[in-house]
């Protein structure tokens, strides 16, 4: 049984947000046309994949998100925030509201696994703040709370260099779950990872997902991820949109037109 069979979008958070790009492009100083007039409607609480090759605009789509790739064209609003138009002390709660999962896991190798989630108590106030300010007991609840929900609260006070993959990830999403986001994006988050890992990790997400009801966009290049842990499948290439529809029901000619061309042997993670 696929994914897709045992879970179905759960209840929207009270505070999940839509998403909405109109027209959207991104063309970058090197004249690279990243996005081109992108127009999509994320409903709060949905589970989507964006689907593409490298160089596909995947990475700059889901960046736009937050604004750490500003258009160069249209418009991007999440939740009442309009993107484009932000700037200082605007941009931090945005980003304060949009949790973000990197593949490089982006944690503080040096320092414990707590300290590692307390980030995500502080961003909107920036990361000097959260090396250097207090936390109160309450961001200490929500950010052990964070750890507990993925499985990592007996690994709190471990070096975080010392973790496995795997582990290192779901500090990461519990870091970003300690944000209380209305929004999680994740850019290629298992693409580090072994097959069990990465099928660990997809799970953990779509768990999210449905018990939270949180809008969830995760970047991925694999087929069988995409349709098992997802609903809704966007597929780009060449940063223009040339799939979106149910994530279970994409044929293989469907991700050929995503990809460019014939599906080979690692366009499929294979068994968990």
């Amino acid at each position: 049984m696929t994914m897709n069979d045992a879970h179905a979008p759960g209840a929207q958070a009270p505070g999940a947000w839509p998403i909405r790009l109109t027209d959207a492009s991104v063309t970058y100083p090197n004249g690279t046309a990243a996005l081109k007039n992108v127009s999509l409607t994320i409903e709060p609480g949905e589970m989507v994949s964006v689907v593409g090759l490298s160089g596909s605009g995947k990475s700059t789509l889901i960046r736009t998100i937050n604004g750490l790739v500003p258009v160069t064209g249209g418009t991007v609003q999440v939740g009442p925030h309009e993107v484009s138009a932000l700037k200082g002390r605007g941009l931090r709660e945005l980003r304060g509201s949009v949790g973000m999962i990197f593949q490089a896991f982006n944690l503080a190798e040096r320092v414990d696994v707590y300290r590692n989630t307390l980030v995500g108590r502080f961003a909107r106030a920036g990361w000097l703040r959260s090396l250097f300010g207090v936390a109160s007991r309450t961001d200490r609840e929500i950010a052990l709370a964070a750890l507990d929900s993925v499985g990592m609260l007996e690994k709190v006070w471990t070096r975080a260099g010392s973790l496995s993959g795997g582990q290192k990830q779901r500090v990461a999403i519990a870091r970003a779950l300690s944000q209380e986001p209305r929004v999680m994006l994740a850019d290629e988050p298992v693409a580090s990872l072994d097959p069990p890992t990465a099928h660990s990790v997809m799970h953990e997400l779509t768990r999210l997902n449905a018990e939270r009801g949180l809008t969830v966009l995760v970047n991925l290049h694999l087929m069988d991820l995409a349709r098992d842990y997802t609903t809704r499948m966007i597929g780009l290439r060449a940063g223009e949109v040339v799939y979106d529809g149910p994530a279970a029901s994409a044929t293989d000619a469907d991700f050929e037109r995503i990809y460019g061309r014939s599906i080979r042997p690692q366009d499929r993670l294979g068994a968990s």
